[in-house]
């Protein structure tokens, strides 16, 4: 289809994802230049992000959601992730990362669905709030966040802890 506007990603199940899904949700999340730089898509997988799946498979708390094609490959991929909290008289919040739609897919309102799915999940945990943080280089990401709904009330901070060597004790 040349010059209209993509079609709808029609045939799409979203569903939790399942172990055999590793390797295709690896492959969306380096999909792009920041996600080249972090995840490591090689053959075989390094064994942290098995050990990764399996501990978010086995929390109550997370939902690795996916949407999957006709063959049952997923195509897009969010977590989320419920917080108990004291805030808010002990009401949980939610928060979503490793957000991601395959490059082909973009633009089909398959990313939409996705943030339906998880914020229906967020409001049947009786969470109070769904909060995410976007990289600043992804300007598309912001606008699309945007869309939703999501607004920019808090400035976002992040430690990075991955050299911990550094850190005088």
């Amino acid at each position: 289809m040349s010059g209209g506007a993509p079609t709808p990603a029609g045939n799409i199940v979203l569903r939790t994802a399942a172990a055999d899904d590793l390797r295709a949700i690896v492959h969306l999340l380096a999909d792009d230049a920041l996600g080249r730089a972090r995840e490591r898509d090689v053959d075989p997988l390094p064994d942290s992000y098995r050990v990764a799946f399996e501990a978010i498979a086995a929390d109550p708390n997370n939902t690795l959601l996916v949407a999957a094609d006709e063959d049952g490959t997923p195509v897009g991929v969010l977590q989320l992730t419920v917080i108990p909290s004291l805030t808010y008289q002990g009401r949980p919040r939610a928060l979503i990362e490793g957000v991601r739609v395959a490059a082909s897919m973009r633009g089909r309102g398959l990313g939409r669905r996705l943030f339906d799915a998880a914020i229906g999940l967020a409001r049947e945990r009786g969470c109070h709030l769904l909060q995410l943080t976007t990289d600043k280089r992804r300007p598309e990401a912001l606008r699309f966040y945007q869309s939703l709904g999501f607004v920019a009330s808090h400035e976002g901070m992040k430690l990075d802890l991955s050299d911990q060597a550094k850190v005088p004790l």
